[in-house]
């Protein structure tokens, strides 16, 4: 069955950085575009960043463009979202994303 285990959240100081990673199995990893999306505290569920199956294009929500970068290792089947210039308001539950497939999230909580 189709798997995406988000690793990679935890605590940070503002201004800081963090790396999430998502492993994907149970489907062709390497066709699909993949997401990120987060959901604060109270909050709707917003979308973070994406990239196509090469990498050849990424996409940014504007909360965090300029801040974080997307890429993806098709060999280990993994996405990840480099999070630089850390921000309170970036706490979130963060989940990747794959089609109609998401994660179970990751907790990411900027705070000095």
């Amino acid at each position: 069955q189709v798997q995406l285990v988000e690793a990679g959240g935890g605590l940070a100081q503002p201004g800081g950085s963090l790396k999430l990673s998502c492993a994907a199995s149970g489907f062709a990893f390497h066709n699909y575009y993949m997401g990120w999306a987060r959901q604060a505290p109270g909050k709707g569920l917003e979308w973070v960043s994406g990239l196509y199956s090469d990498g050849s294009d990424t996409s940014y929500g504007d909360s965090v463009k300029g801040r974080f970068t997307i890429s993806r290792d098709n060999a280990k089947n993994t996405v990840y979202l480099q999070m630089n210039s850390l921000k309170p308001e970036d706490t979130a539950v963060y989940y990747c994303q794959a089609s109609t497939w998401w994660g179970q999230g990751t907790q990411v909580t900027v705070s000095s």
